[in-house]
């Protein structure tokens, strides 16, 4: 007897050590940040503000070149994005993101972008990856590839995130349309078509993603001349 209880207290022993090392991996992968992110993360605030000056600054130039007639374009870097998420998306337009996703980020590379994000779940910080791969199907219909999404060194339900996205285009009034392709989940956007005065119609052409920047192209044409 005594003997049977001893390999008992060893085996739930043992047990508790696999489970002890299973929860420490578990919380070790959760609590990983991947590179990309620390480095946007870590930029100077002066450094933020100046990226986030230059977007807005680029972002008006845009405005101004849509109005046009022809065709017109721009380019928008990491660093930019980066800096326009941490100084204007917190300074004026607080309520965009949910109270447990804090310090958004982007990671640009050719053909995708990865977006980053802190959450804080049952007491433990963790950053959330998404990778996505944008392109233009038709003028003003917008397609991004999904793929898996990650916390920390691990993989997340996909189902919480479609859900999230589904939500905040109902919000803001963008229909979606939802695809597969080998497996990945596609979304669909189209984009209304803008009008400026007068009677010309603005059309976005293309999104390509190079390293570090994304360039984006359109045409803005006389309706029912061109």
């Amino acid at each position: 007897m005594r003997k049977r209880l001893r390999l008992l207290l060893i085996l739930a022993t043992a047990v508790l050590l696999v489970l002890a090392g299973l929860l420490g991996v578990l919380y070790w992968a959760l609590r990983y940040v991947p590179p990309a992110y620390r480095e946007a993360i870590e930029s100077a605030p002066v450094q933020l503000r100046e990226d986030n000056d230059a977007l807005l600054q680029q972002a008006s130039a845009l405005s101004s070149d849509v109005q046009r007639r022809g065709t017109w374009e721009a380019v928008f870097t990491a660093d930019e994005i980066n800096g326009w998420l941490a100084v204007d998306l917190i300074e004026n337009h607080p309520d965009t993101l949910p109270p447990m996703f804090q310090d958004p980020r982007v990671a640009i590379n050719p053909g995708e972008i990865t977006l980053f994000c802190r959450i804080r779940r049952w007491g433990v910080s963790s950053v959330v990856s998404l990778r996505l791969e944008p392109y233009v199907v038709e003028p003003n219909v917008v397609a991004a590839r999904i793929h898996s999404p990650r916390a920390g060194r691990l993989p997340m339900p996909l189902g919480e995130i479609l859900d999230r996205i589904s939500q905040a285009a109902s919000r803001l009034g963008v229909p979606l349309q939802w695809r597969q392709a080998d497996g990945d989940p596609v979304v669909m956007a189209t984009i209304p078509a803008p009008r400026n005065r007068g009677d010309r119609a603005m059309e976005l052409e293309a999104i390509e993603l190079r390293a570090g920047e994304v360039y984006i192209r359109g045409t803005t044409r006389r309706e029912g001349r061109d």
